[in-house]
């Protein structure tokens, strides 16, 4: 069923997205009795989730992307009481997320630093297994594996295509869409009349009819339709585009600004489209854009077995 004809579902999981919703609500600056009278939630329940998000110092940002599942785990493992060896240990794991990403740190030098200062802490295979918890649970959003299904990486190619009116041959230049699964490099193309936001929010919703299922995020570059304030911290995702992956159940989750690693994979994506869809149509007159569209799909088919072909069989195949 349609985002445009329906916006509202029933979910089984409403508690979850209502605790989402309280974090929202109160990073904006809403009172606790505000958000308590709009939920239908007691004071008692806002203040709780709050310091429980509080705690573990996540952004408005990090929550947002959170799908329900993982807020669901993450509660569920915050029911269990943690000894003070550790919470010590926790503290240091933002730390050793950032320090991770510099060239030739390693798990084990971290714990060899993190041991020499607490002998009394966990031992190697301990640390390794409580880092990983934490990756998984506390900070689902930091790290950029690309599992199935996982995120589907969106933006617009800047050179556009373009179509003729059959009365006046006037020319109509057309926006680009273009998104790509960040797994299997699966890749969805359509043109359409602009990048305004009921543009840009029916493609990505085409986009997901195309593949037949719904990413655990969506993770467009700072588009105006996507989101109406950038930032490296915490961008502000445009009301209807929040409403839109609510409905859909999945998180969005924008590029961060001056980190072009966000954004490699659909850029990449939109080079070789210029080569497989842009290229083979330069030579061709369409006068709609269904009919741009219907030609669009014929090359993706070509150029998707290809991506499939050599990330997900070819890896597989014994030499």
């Amino acid at each position: 069923m349609s985002f445009f004809v329906k916006k509202t579902m029933a979910n089984k999981q409403i508690d979850m997205r209502k605790v989402k919703q309280i974090f929202k609500l109160y990073s904006q600056g809403v009172s606790k009795r505000q958000i308590s009278s709009s939920l239908g939630l007691s004071r008692n329940t806002i203040t709780k989730y709050i310091a429980f998000f509080q705690r573990y110092q996540f952004t408005s940002y990090e929550v947002s992307a959170m799908t329900l599942e993982e807020l669901h785990k993450l509660f569920k493992s915050d029911q269990k009481p943690k000894s003070a060896q550790l919470l010590t240990l926790e503290k240091y794991f933002p730390y050793f997320d950032k320090e991770l990403r510099k060239t030739g740190v390693t798990r084990q030098l971290l714990w060899q630093e993190y041991y020499a200062r607490h002998p009394d802490g966990f031992k190697l295979s301990q640390f390794k297994y409580w880092y990983h918890q934490w990756t998984k649970e506390v900070s689902p959003v930091m790290h950029l594996t690309h599992k199935a299904g996982d995120k589907l990486f969106i933006d617009y190619t800047g050179k556009k295509l373009s179509i003729v009116d059959r009365h006046t041959g006037e020319l109509q230049d057309l926006e680009v869409f273009v998104c790509v699964l960040g797994s299997s490099q699966y890749t969805y193309v359509e043109a359409s009349p602009s990048q305004k936001k009921e543009d840009f929010i029916r493609s990505v919703e085409n986009a997901l009819w195309f593949y037949g299922g719904v990413p655990n995020a969506l993770v467009p570059d700072n588009l105006k339709s996507a989101v109406t304030k950038g930032s490296r911290y915490e961008p502000k995702v445009n009301e209807t585009f929040s409403d839109f992956a609510e409905y859909y159940e999945t998180a969005v989750l924008p590029t961060r600004t001056y980190k072009p690693r966000d954004k490699a994979i659909v850029e990449n994506a939109v080079r070789i489209i210029y080569t497989r869809v842009f290229a083979p149509l330069r030579h061709q007159t369409f006068h709609s854009v269904p009919e741009i569209n219907k030609a669009i799909l014929e090359l993706l088919k070509t150029h998707n077995e290809m991506s499939v072909y050599i990330n997900i069989i070819l890896p597989h195949i014994s030499i």
